[in-house]
């Protein structure tokens, strides 16, 4: 469908928005994408001329860059997208096994949307989130942890349209236009919702905090040093920050809709892909989830 009058003269508008960010204009091309993008849910070919009109470049130039990059779709996209990674160390947690079990529950493979427009499936490759693995990302919004049931409940929320909340990140998942508004550069006021930062991210910070580690100052300045304290001093306690981040996380993870029950202990034997001694076919096989997942038995 082309783009209405009314569509063009918005997109125009905050399209010169775009520009004035950059000393050459052309360089606006990638949120520009993204600007089309947030109209039709995917780059048309409409969206494409507005953008080499408004550039001075022929379409092909634009249509180079609109292919080169994933997150940029040549056909209409779903309302969310729903991505798994597969990439080695969520594979072997259980994200080949997730992936699976969502193209059986949603009858689409990669790159395919429901027939309700709902969802598109997609692989992804890493998503610097390895402590969290297997990690399910919606319209890139972090999911941690996950099962194959866990997943599949994920999706049926979407449909249903229920609102739905990630591990991490903002109260509510947004749809796949208005994610792409934001990648264009226009803020939703949603960047300080939610949990920013996961247990597992916090970890470390928490045990300097316990142990009274500090980083070395540069040199001359008198900063804290990285020489052990004394014995019965006490340099440091626990930020209030970061514990209060850490129960944020805990919460979210017991109410996160990835998650009905608490998360599982990474230490256990309970989660897709770590039962030691096993291959990831078997690791990621359970009682509860026969063939597919590995939830906690009994």
């Amino acid at each position: 469908m082309a783009l209405s009058a009314e569509a063009v003269q918005r997109l125009s508008t905050e399209a010169g928005q775009i520009m004035a960010r950059y000393p050459q204009q052309r360089s606006a091309l990638l949120p520009m994408l993204h600007l089309v993008q947030s109209e039709e849910g995917y780059v048309s070919p409409d969206g494409i001329a507005l953008c080499a009109e408004l550039l001075g470049l022929s379409t092909a130039e634009v249509s180079a860059v609109a292919t080169f990059y994933t997150q940029y779709k040549r056909h209409p996209n779903g309302e969310y997208t729903v991505g798994v990674c597969t990439n080695t160390l969520c594979a072997v947690m259980g994200g080949d096994a997730i992936f699976d079990s969502l193209e059986e529950h949603l009858e689409v493979g990669h790159d395919e949307t429901t027939q309700d427009g709902k969802i598109t499936l997609e692989r992804l490759e890493c998503n610097a989130a390895c402590d969290f693995a297997p990690v399910v990302m919606v319209n890139w919004e972090f999911f941690d942890n996950q099962t194959p049931s866990s997943a599949r409940r994920i999706c049926d929320r979407l449909r249903a349209g229920e609102p739905v909340a990630p591990t991490r990140g903002p109260n509510q998942v947004p749809t796949f236009k208005e994610v792409s508004h934001v990648l264009a550069g226009f803020n939703d006021g949603r960047a300080n919702e939610g949990v920013g930062a996961g247990e597992a991210s916090l970890r470390g910070t928490l045990l300097a905090a316990e142990k009274g580690w500090q980083a070395p100052g540069p040199a001359g300045t008198g900063g804290p040093s990285a020489e052990k304290p004394q014995q019965g001093t006490s340099t440091t306690t626990t930020p209030a920050a970061t514990a209060s981040a850490a129960a944020d996380v805990k919460d979210r993870a017991a109410k996160t809709s990835g998650s009905d029950a608490p998360a599982v202990d990474p230490g256990t034997k309970n989660r897709a892909g770590t039962q030691a001694g096993k291959s990831p076919a078997e690791a990621t096989q359970g009682e509860a989830d026969p063939g597919t997942g590995t939830e906690t038995k009994g």
